[in-house]
């Protein structure tokens, strides 16, 4: 059931799909076109949750925001967020079949790996800026990241 908004028709429905699907697959944002009519769903993550996140196409108006509640205190503004310094693949161990290179409640000295972000086909070892204790790890193995996105928090 579509309802007039301007002069632009919104299908409801097509936003609730792709809400569900954003939900289903762990994206931030989708994006479907068709003649003349574009339309952009799209969510904030939840800081505590992961997420995979796509690479946004060029800005296009938002049909219908989907927002996810805002976890108390984000990893983002925590000053022990070890945060992307680019845009890449996110890996959490040196092979497949290799131990994570850091996990909760393991300690850190400043300079130890941390992860590693592969990004135009070469592997970033992304080190701790800081010692200190890991409590939190906030990517999964084999994640997309965005730049700045928060890792890891030390504390």
């Amino acid at each position: 059931m579509a309802e007039r908004t301007g002069t632009m028709q919104v299908d409801i429905k097509l936003v609730r799909q792709l809400a569900e699907l954003l939900n289903e697959t762990g994206l931030t944002e989708i994006e479907v076109e068709d003649d003349d009519r574009k339309i952009r769903v799209a969510r904030t993550v939840q800081a505590a949750s992961v997420a995979v996140a796509a690479p946004a196409p060029a800005a296009a108006p938002a049909a219908a925001p989907v927002a996810a509640p805002v976890a108390p205190t984000p990893p983002a503004d925590h000053p022990g967020a070890l945060k992307s310094p680019m845009v890449g693949t996110v890996y959490l161990a040196a092979s497949p079949e290799a131990a994570p290179f850091v996990s909760v409640g393991d300690s850190v000295k400043e300079g130890d790996t941390v992860v590693i972000i592969e990004a135009m086909k070469v592997m970033n070892p992304i080190t701790a800026t800081k010692g200190g204790k890991v409590t939190q790890v906030l990517v999964a193995n084999g994640q997309p990241v965005e730049y700045d996105q928060p890792l890891v928090v030390i504390e």
